[in-house]
Order: C-alpha cells, then sequence, then structure tokens
C-alpha cells in the first residue's frame, strides 16, 4: 500500500475515533430530558437543585471552550484529549453511582469540564488529519453531523435506556466509548501543538470562563426568575469581565482567540450562525416536547421518535453541506440556511390543540437542511480561517456561538412562552404541566391551558423565524459574491 493511501487511510480512521467522544460531549447535554423524573424520584432534589442538575453541564462546557481552545493549541491537542477522555469517564461513572442529588450535580460539573477540554481539540486535530481545504471540509461536515446527531438521539436513547434500566444507565453508556477512544487516540492521532506557543495568559483564562459563566447564569436567572437585582448584577459582571476579556487580546503576542478574525465578514456572520439556529433549535425541540406530550397526549418514547426524521435530514445535511458550499459559495449557503430555518419554524404556525403531529416532523425536516448547513459552514468557516496551530482557538469560537445559543433559546424564547402562558392562561399554575397536574381541573381550564400553550409556541416560532429572514437578508447585502472553495481564508488575514 503506498504512503499516501496509509496516510489517507490513516485520516479517516482518525476521524472515526474522534467521533465517539464528541457524540457523548453533544447528546450527554440532551439525555436527560426524559431521565429527571426517574433522577427525582431516586434522589428527591430540591428545586434549585434539580435545575442545577441540567444546567451545570452546559455552564461548564460553554465557559471553559475558549479557555481550552487555547490551551490544546499551546501544550498539545491529542494530550488534552486523553485526559478530557479519562476525565470525562470519571465523571460519568461518579454521575451514574451518585448517591445524592449534590454529588450528582458535582458529577455532572466535572463531566461538563472535560467536555470543554475535548470539542475544540477534537475539532482542531482534523486539521492536522486533513490539510487538504476540500478534504477537510468533508471531514468537519461529518464530524458536524455526528455533533448535531448527539441532540437529537440523546432523548430518544435515554428513553430506551430507562424502560429496561435504572437511571444511572444513561451515564454509563459512554464508557465503553471512552475506553476505545483513549486505546485507538495514540495509535491513530498525532500530536499538534504551536511552535512558539508562549505562556497562557492566566488573566485571559480566568476573565473569559468568568465572564462566559455569569453572563449565562445572569441572562437564564432573569428570564427564569424575572428582572431582578441579582440576576442583573452577576449578568453585568459577566459583559464587563468579557469587554476587558477581548481588549486584553488585542495587547497580547499569544492571546487565547484571535479578535482579528472578526474584521472578516464571512466569518463573523458564520459565527454569528452558529448562534441563531442553536437558539431556534433548542428553543422550539424544548416546546415541541411538551407540545407533543402534555398537549397532544403522546407517550414519551413516541414523542422522542417523531423526532428521527428531522434528525436524519440534519445529519445528511452535515455530510453534504461542504459540497454544495464549494459550489454554490458560502454567501448562497447562509442564505440558504436562515430561509429553510425560517420557512420550517413557520410551518409549525398550523399547529392546535387538536393536531398537529404532521406539521411538526415537517418542520423539523425543513428546519434541518437549515440547521445542517449551520454547523458544517460554521465549523468549517472557523477552522479555515487560521493556520492549523491555531485551530483549536477557532474551533472554540464556533463551539462557543453554539453553546451559548442554546442556552439563550431556552432562556429568552423558553421565557417568551411562559410569559405569554401566564398571560393568556386560566392563571391557574406558572406552566402547562404544572396545571393540567392539579387535583379536580376543570375541563374547560384544560382547554385554556393547552390554547395557551400553543400561542406561546406559534409566537416564538415566528420571532425566531422573523430573526433568522433578518440574518439572511444580512447575509445576502454584506457579504461578497465570491465562490471557492469552501475550505480557504476569506479575508488572507491567516496563512498556514
Amino acid at each position: 500500500m503506498s504512503r499516501e493511501r496509509t496516510n489517507d487511510l490513516r485520516a479517516w480512521l482518525g476521524l472515526l475515533v474522534i467521533l465517539g467522544p464528541v457524540l457523548l460531549v453533544s447528546m450527554d447535554g440532551s439525555i436527560l430530558f426524559l431521565a429527571m423524573p426517574r433522577i427525582s424520584q431516586a434522589l428527591t432534589p430540591a428545586a434549585d437543585e434539580a435545575l442545577w442538575i441540567l444546567d451545570v453541564y452546559g455552564f461548564a462546557v460553554g465557559s471553559l471552550l475558549i479557555t481550552f481552545g487555547g490551551i490544546g493549541d499551546r501544550y498539545g491537542r491529542l494530550r488534552l484529549l486523553m485526559i478530557g477522555a479519562t476525565v470525562f469517564g470519571v465523571g460519568s461513572a461518579a454521575a451514574a453511582f451518585a448517591p445524592s442529588a449534590g454529588f450528582l450535580i458535582a458529577a455532572r460539573a466535572l463531566m461538563g469540564v472535560a467536555g470543554a477540554t475535548l470539542l475544540p481539540s477534537a475539532l482542531a486535530v482534523l486539521s492536522e488529519l486533513f490539510p487538504d481545504p476540500r478534504r477537510r471540509a468533508r471531514a468537519i461536515g461529518i464530524f458536524a453531523s455526528a455533533f448535531a446527531a448527539g441532540f437529537a438521539i440523546g432523548p430518544v436513547l435515554g428513553g430506551l435506556l430507562l424502560e429496561r434500566l435504572w437511571w444511572g444507565s444513561v451515564f454509563l453508556i459512554n464508557l465503553p466509548v471512552l475506553v476505545a477512544f483513549i486505546a485507538l487516540a495514540p495509535v491513530l492521532l498525532r500530536e499538534v501543538r504551536t511552535t512558539r506557543p508562549g505562556r497562557v495568559d492566566l488573566p485571559s483564562v480566568v476573565s473569559s470562563a468568568a465572564g462566559l459563566l455569569f453572563t449565562i447564569y445572569g441572562v437564564k436567572r432573569a428570564a427564569a426568575e424575572g428582572v431582578s437585582v441579582a440576576p442583573v448584577a452577576v449578568g453585568a459582571a459577566g459583559v464587563a469581565l468579557l469587554v476587558w476579556f477581548v481588549r486584553r487580546q488585542r495587547r497580547l503576542a499569544h492571546p487565547l482567540i484571535e479578535v482579528a478574525l472578526f474584521r472578516d465578514r464571512v466569518f463573523t456572520v458564520a459565527i454569528v450562525t452558529g448562534l441563531l439556529p442553536l437558539a431556534a433549535w433548542s428553543a422550539t425541540a424544548y416546546l415541541s416536547g411538551v407540545y407533543l406530550q402534555s398537549v397532544l397526549g403522546l407517550p414519551v418514547l413516541h414523542a422522542a421518535l417523531l423526532a428521527l426524521p428531522g434528525a436524519v435530514v440534519l445529519t445528511a445535511t452535515c455530510v453534504l453541506a461542504p459540497a454544495l458550499v464549494d459550489r454554490v459559495g458560502k454567501r448562497t449557503a447562509l442564505v440558504a440556511c436562515h430561509t429553510c430555518v425560517a420557512t420550517g419554524l413557520l410551518v409549525l404556525l398550523p399547529t392546535t390543540t387538536a393536531g398537529g403531529i404532521g406539521w411538526y416532523v415537517a418542520s423539523t425536516a425543513v428546519a434541518g437542511v437549515g440547521y445542517g448547513i449551520s454547523f458544517a459552514l460554521v465549523a468549517d468557516t472557523a477552522v479555515g480561517a487560521v493556520p492549523a496551530e491555531r485551530a483549536g482557538s477557532a474551533g472554540a469560537i464556533a463551539e462557543t456561538s453554539n453553546e451559548i445559543g442554546n442556552v439563550l433559546g431556552i432562556a429568552l424564547l423558553g421565557s417568551l412562552a411562559g410569559l405569554l402562558f401566564r398571560l393568556q392562561g386560566p392563571d391557574l399554575a406558572p406552566t402547562l404541566d404544572e396545571t393540567l397536574q392539579l387535583p379536580g381541573l376543570a375541563a374547560a381550564a384544560a382547554a385554556d391551558a393547552k390554547a395557551a400553550f400553543v400561542t406561546g409556541l406559534h409566537v416564538v416560532a415566528a420571532t425566531a423565524a422573523l430573526l433568522h429572514v433578518g440574518l439572511g437578508a444580512l447575509a445576502l447585502r454584506r457579504l461578497p459574491a465570491r465562490r471557492g472553495s469552501s475550505g480557504k481564508p476569506h479575508s488572507g488575514l491567516y496563512r498556514a
């Protein structure tokens, strides 16, 4: 076998090995949606503890991606991947056998820290495996499809496991994948780091992590509990830290992130594209799950399986998106992304309290095309804009935009739906599920509660659709109508 064919086989096998941890990191962000009732029965967490069980993983991942992207660039992506996979396995085992809610929260936080080490380094390793821009774009499309599929199959897999096993099984399924990765990664992957790494700037590490954590926490708490002094103060402190962090990066010889990347309009619009579709997806996925179960009365597993057609479309689009981008250019692809998402969201509007399964499936399929383009294009644009030795930092920017979009979608758009429910519902309880569980609830009140919830779902879908129309128009107006390989930088600021 020729050396070229050997390297080609090694590259694709390396990609296959990388996909395992990527799938787990994204899947663990959604797998608890169906497991929480069983966890609540077993560990009896307080209301705040239940929220932290769900939220602490995303907080840790989102706030530390930039930090670990820079650390991996300097000290080695493979080393960080191995450490992260080991810690993720330890956290998973601890979570599976957690004796209390507090212990489970700590284990989920540890998993989140480990997840933040895995995502940017795994994405950056692809730059070494696939130096050719076209092949790298194809590999990143597959990477993105695995990341997207993890979110989609998490609830389905959780439902299947919970039918036969105890709640801790949703964490133990991580271990075989991680063991295989730890055994195979040193054989198939090579270490990559910067040739002149410089020192890691500790103030930048602290300010980026704390700034993201405080900002995300402040937004979520204000959205869930209303505007008050505490969440506003925490959020403002987070924003101030992030502003200071950005200003500091401009002065450092070896910054954690390259602020100059945002001078490229294609890069900037692509990163915003990473945020908004995730916001729309997370909010509508959460609200649609409630709609299918609490409004239409479907069993949990049945509701989860209805999301599979959209997940298949999304995954396939991630794989095919690089070829589309190479053919039509990034501007056209970005416009198509936002058009498909907006159209898919508007397809939710005909749903009613009496039925709407077909509209829901159609919505996820149409929007899935846009989401798939977003996942693949954002990651490839970020990694392709910098030399290979800075790919971890660039990939961290793309992944951070996804994580923040996921958080803001549920926090802001979900809260909009909650506000409309409180204004138009029977005003007996703050949520639909709590209202329907009230003893002696009259049929008319239940019908009013379901109608109010559906109204909130429609308003959220329409609002997110309008935002996508606006961003699509911005891409059409502001981006150059330039064709070319999807893996090449647009700005010329960075060259390998």
